[in-house]
C-alpha cells in the first residue's frame, strides 16, 4: 500500500521512488513499492456515438435544451460550494462514507480522505493507492472497509489484474485501521465468493458484520460458481480485525438446479437481468430490517439474526426494471425506493426514447406486519430533464435528507447530475432541486458524472467519477430543518434512525 499525500503528485508518475520530494510512501505490505493504478480495473471505454446523435447533442446545446460541454447549471435553491479535482488517484471515483469531520471517497485506484470541517475548503488528509474496482467504501469506529470486485494476483495493495478463471486470483474485502487518518494501515483481507461489488455494515458493539454483495458467476470461475444466489457474511472483531472471517452464506433465492430461485431473466423476461446474487443491500438496524437490490429482484428481509438474514418478501418488475441496483428506506420504514440501473451506468438512458419509467426509481410501500410484510408498488421517479445522447445517465446512489415528517432524498444520476426529490406522496414524487454539468463530450459517450450524492451535516457531497469531489449547499424551506440533524458517522447503506424514535 502506498500513501500519496502531496498535491503535486498529479503532475508526476505515481511509480516514482519514495524519496521524491514531498511524497510519503508507507509500504505496509511485502510487495514492491512501485504500485501503479491498473487500467485493468477501469470502467467501459469511450464509445463513439452516431453522427446523427452527435448532431442532436450539439443542436440541443445550441438552443439551450441542455447545458454546454462541462457547463454547470443548477436550480436557484442549490449552491455549488466547491469542487476538489482528482489528485494522485486518477481512476474512477466511486462511493462515499463519513465520520466526524472526515469524508472518505472511494476510487478504483484506492481511496482519499478529506477533512470537511470547513465544507467550503475541504483538505486532503490522505490518499491511499490500492487498486481494485470498485473500491466501495464504509467506515465504523477505527475501521475502514474496501470492496474489491476485480480478479487480482493477491490481496495486497500492490496486486495486478489476473483472470477470474485462475484459481489463485483474489477478490473480496480489505480492512484498514484509520485511527490515524493521515496514515491508514492495511490490517486484514477476507476473500469472498465472486468478490465484493458492494458491501453493507451491520455494526454491533464488539463486532461489525459485513454483508458482501456480488454477482455474475461462471462455471469457469473456480471461486465464483453458479447459481450464487446469496451473500457472504463476514464477522469482524473490532479489537482484532485480523481475525475477520466469513461466517455464513445465506441463500436468498433458494431454488432447484444451476439457475436457483431468482429472476430467470432473458429470454423468459426479455431485457431483465438474471438474478445471480445481489448488487447492493441497505440495512435499517433500528428496525432489524434490510432491503436488497438483487439484479432481477427486489427483496425485503429481517436481520434480527445478522448472521442468518431471512427474506420476508420478493418482488419483480419485468416491464420497466432491467437491473435492481440499490435501495433506500424512508425514515418510518414504511417505504423503500429501489433504483434501476438500466444500461449498467454506461448508457444514455435519460432521454425521450427511454421515457420516464425505465432507468428510474421505483417507490414501494411496505404493508402488513412482521414476517407478513409486503412490498407494494406505487410509482416511478426519474429526473425531468433530458440528457444528451453522449451522457451516461441513470438512477444511482442517494440518501435521505432527514426532515421529520417528510420523505426527501438526494440522488446521483451520473451525467444527469444530482437531484433532490420529494416522495412524501408515494404516488406523486417530484423534483425540488438539481445540479448538473453539461456533457463531457459532444461526439463520444464518455463515462462520468455523479456516482454518489449524499446529505451529511448540512451539506450535499457528491463524488463525480471524472470531475472530483463536489460540495453543494441546499437552501430550501422544505429541507432547511435537516440542518439541525448532525451525525457522528454515516454509511448510507447502513441507514440511521435520524430522530431516535424507532417508530
Amino acid at each position: 500500500m502506498t500513501l500519496l499525500n502531496n498535491p503535486r503528485t498529479r503532475r508526476r508518475r505515481l511509480g516514482v521512488a519514495a524519496t521524491a520530494a514531498g511524497l510519503l510512501a508507507a509500504l505496509l505490505t511485502a510487495a514492491p513499492a512501485a504500485a501503479t493504478p491498473d487500467p485493468g480495473d477501469s470502467p467501459a471505454a469511450r464509445e463513439e456515438v452516431s453522427k446523427s446523435d452527435a448532431a442532436k447533442t450539439r443542436a440541443a446545446i445550441a438552443v439551450g435544451d441542455i447545458p454546454g460541454q462541462d457547463e454547470i447549471v443548477h436550480s436557484d435553491n442549490i449552491q455549488h460550494v466547491t469542487n476538489i479535482p482528482k489528485d494522485a488517484l486518477p481512476g474512477t471515483n466511486s462511493d462515499l462514507a463519513f465520520q466526524g469531520r472526515y469524508a472518505f471517497a472511494g476510487n478504483y485506484d484506492g481511496f482519499r480522505i478529506f477533512d470537511i470541517s470547513n465544507p467550503k475548503a475541504p483538505k486532503t488528509v490522505a490518499q491511499v493507492l490500492c487498486p481494485g474496482s470498485q473500491n466501495d467504501i464504509s467506515v465504523s469506529g477505527d475501521l475502514l472497509f474496501l470492496s474489491t470486485d476485480s480478479s487480482r494476483s493477491d490481496s495486497s495493495c500492490n496486486s495486478t489484474t489476473q483472470p477470474a478463471n485462475e484459481k489463485s486470483s483474489w477478490e473480496g474485502m480489505k480492512i484498514f485501521d484509520i485511527s490515524d487518518k493521515r496514515n491508514p494501515k492495511y490490517v486484514a483481507a477476507v476473500e469472498t465468493a465472486c468478490g465484493s461489488h458492494t458491501h453493507t455494515l451491520v455494526p454491533e458493539r464488539r463486532y461489525v458484520y459485513v454483508y458482501v454483495s456480488s454477482y455474475s458467476p461462471s462455471a469457469s470461475f473456480p471461486d465464483c460458481q453458479p447459481p450464487h444466489d446469496g451473500i457472504s457474511v463476514i464477522k469482524v472483531p473490532r479489537k482484532s480485525p485480523q481475525k475477520a472471517a466469513v461466517v455464513s452464506f445465506p441463500v436468498l433465492f433458494p431454488g432447484e438446479g444451476a439457475d436457483g430461485g431468482g429472476n430467470p431473466g432473458s429470454p423468459t423476461n426479455p431485457g431483465v437481468s438474471k438474478t445471480t446474487g445481489c448488487h447492493d443491500i441497505t440495512v435499517l438496524p433500528s428496525k432489524d430490517l434490510a432491503a436488497g437490490a438483487c439484479m432481477g429482484d427486489g427483496i425485503l428481509f429481517s436481520i434480527k439474526d445478522p448472521e442468518h438474514p431471512k427474506v420476508i418478501d420478493q418482488v419483480q418488475d419485468n416491464v420497466n426494471f432491467a437491473f435492481w441496483h440499490s435501495a433506500t428506506f424512508n425514515q418510518k420504514a414504511n417505504k423503500v425506493v429501489f433504483t434501476d440501473e438500466l444500461g449498467g451506468g454506461n448508457a444514455a438512458t435519460c432521454n425521450a426514447e427511454i421515457g420516464p419509467n425505465r432507468g428510474a426509481d421505483g417507490i414501494y410501500e411496505i404493508v402488513g406486519k412482521g414476517d407478513h410484510r409486503k412490498l407494494v408498488f406505487k410509482s416511478y421517479f426519474k429526473i425531468p430533464r433530458h440528457q444528451a445522447e453522449t451522457e451516461n445517465c441513470v438512477a444511482h446512489n442517494g440518501s435521505l435528507i432527514p426532515v421529520l415528517g417528510k420523505d426527501i432524498m438526494v440522488q446521483a444520476w451520473y451525467q444527469g447530475g444530482v437531484s433532490v426529490w420529494d416522495f412524501t406522496n408515494s404516488s406523486k414524487p417530484k423534483e425540488i432541486a438539481y445540479f448538473e454539468r453539461g456533457p463531457i463530450s459532444t461526439d463520444t459517450l464518455v463515462g462520468g458524472g455523479a456516482w454518489s450524492a449524499y446529505y451529511y451535516n448540512g451539506y450535499i457531497y457528491s463524488n463525480d467519477m471524472a470531475k472530483g469531489f463536489d460540495v453543494l449547499k441546499l437552501s430550501d424551506r422544505r429541507t432547511d430543518p435537516a440542518k439541525w440533524v448532525h451525525m457522528r458517522e454515516l454509511n448510507v447503506q447502513t441507514q440511521p434512525d435520524y430522530f431516535g424514535f424507532g417508530w
